[in-house]
């Protein structure tokens, strides 16, 4: 049974019911509504369903001042308190209870047959809740009387730790060939190209001066020159710049002096 500690839910209500006097079951068939007076029910009122722990209460009560007429308590569905007739979905048959615990079985049926679909989704739902319930119950109760799993030290059994003892293993940093890294550019930035460099131009001297004089002189003009080894190299300056023959005439070489600068 329900607890004092618990509330009470409302888990469906009709506002048409009408109620039946039945006669005694005859045999173990069931239960006919066409045995009963249909068309002249003995009370008219509202039907409640409510809910308080596990257990469902069928209450009946009057449509304008809501007194309560007979209430039914369901501990179970389908079970003896609450039945369906044989031959119809919108009757049942119901047991009620008094204070005193007088029981009686009444008819009860719905004009509506949509009414009489949402009352008995509403028992069945409640009832699968408290069937899951008692599954959790069950397995609860279960795990706890099994042996339990002891992780405590025995007497005189230590542990160790090492904490922040581990060796660290540094990575390998990329050896430079100059023995310092280069710095990497600014972001955003450009790098400057390098300034040009400076050589300093060796003007050639000795007999490396006059081939070049020589290799000059051979491409402007058309004139062969024939040196004398026996003559001074660079001669007369004087005497040669008097001996430049006209560009357009062949002239042979004077003897000992080179024929134009």
């Amino acid at each position: 049974m329900a607890s004092e500690g618990e509330y009470e839910s409302i888990l469906c209500v009709k506002p048409d019911v009408n109620v039946y006097r039945i006669p005694p079951r005859a045999s173990n068939r069931g239960y006919r509504a066409a045995d009963w007076k249909l068309d002249a029910p003995d009370w008219t009122g509202r039907l409640r369903v409510t809910a308080k722990g596990k257990v469902a209460y069928i209450k009946l009560e009057d449509k304008v001042s809501g007194e309560l007429f007979a209430q039914a308590p369901i501990t179970e569905y389908p079970g003896i308190a609450l039945e369906t007739v044989s031959d119809s979905s919108r009757y049942f048959v119901l047991r009620i209870q008094d204070d005193n615990g007088r029981s009686a079985f009444i008819g009860v049926g719905f004009g509506d047959r949509g009414d009489s679909f949402d009352f008995n989704v509403a028992l069945q739902d409640h009832f699968k809740w408290v069937k899951q319930e008692n599954e959790l119950s069950k397995s609860s109760q279960t795990a706890d009387s099994g042996p339990k799993l002891d992780l405590g030290f025995k007497e005189g059994q230590t542990i160790t730790l090492n904490i922040g003892q581990g060796k660290k293993r540094d990575k390998p940093r990329p050896q430079s060939s100059g023995g310092f890294g280069l710095l990497p550019p600014p972001p955003g930035g450009k790098i400057a190209p390098p300034p040009p460099s400076n050589h300093n131009t060796e003007q050639p001297s000795g007999g490396a001066q006059t081939g070049c004089l020589l290799e000059l002189d051979s491409s402007n003009s058309n004139t062969v020159v024939q040196s004398n080894p026996s003559s001074d190299l660079w001669g007369d300056f004087s005497s040669s710049a008097s001996s430049v023959p006209p560009p357009a005439s062949h002239q042979e070489p004077s003897s000992g002096n080179w024929v134009q600068f």
